[in-house]
């Protein structure tokens, strides 16, 4: 009876309770550390959109569909902050580059300068791989009313017109519900390190 009890408690110590701790690990990982929802209100998504790409093709969220997509607000002549943020954004992109649920928008805030052209010769000059990243462009008034609204990456008020710039940083991360999960600063490594860990997690929910 004795050599019974020991070979249950040996398999309960070596097979048992490693399997529970795991999937009480797992459950944790998934469920308790599920990412939240931003925004204005817990239903709050991403407004449809339709801008230009770097080819001249129609883009937007019509292209989203089944995609976990992080987005960035920049400028082709920017000199520091955003060739900083395409970097990074190019580190996430290699992180998942065999993935094609992850999708990458760059939105211009100078479409009056930045065209087409202008957007491919960036592209170009970064190495950007455009298979699952598109460099955004169109009408002002209609970009800054999404970063404002929609994707709310300032606090500003404006009205696009000409005296009106927005400059921001930050990285988007948004869930195939249109969703925001995340805002990360793009010139930050730990930041970046974080999106490509939050991405996973996010991953791990549908």
């Amino acid at each position: 009876m004795t050599n019974k009890r020991t070979i249950l408690l040996f398999v309960l110590m070596v097979f048992v309770l490693p399997v529970t701790a795991w999937s009480l690990l797992n459950l944790y990982e998934r469920k308790l550390e599920k990412l939240p929802v931003l925004g204005k209100t817990k239903s709050h998504r991403i407004e449809t959109f339709s801008l230009t790409n770097q080819d001249g093709q129609e883009r937007g969220t019509a292209n989203w569909a089944n995609k976990i997509v992080v987005v960035d607000f920049f400028f082709t002549r920017c000199p520091v902050i955003c060739p900083a943020m395409t970097s990074n954004l190019k580190k996430v992109n290699r992180a998942y580059e065999a993935d094609n649920e992850i999708f990458f928008n760059s939105i211009s805030v100078d479409p009056d300068r930045d065209n087409p052209g202008q957007l491919k010769a960036y592209a170009k000059r970064f190495h950007i791989e455009t298979s699952n990243w598109d460099l955004l462009t169109g009408n002002k008034k209609d970009i800054y009313k999404l970063a404002r609204n929609s994707f709310m990456v300032v606090a500003t008020d404006g009205d696009g017109g000409p005296d009106d710039f927005i400059h921001s940083e930050r990285l988007v991360l948004i869930d195939k519900q249109r969703k925001i999960r995340g805002y990360y600063n793009g010139t930050s490594e730990k930041d970046t390190d974080q999106l490509i860990a939050d991405i996973k997690k996010l991953k791990n929910e549908h």
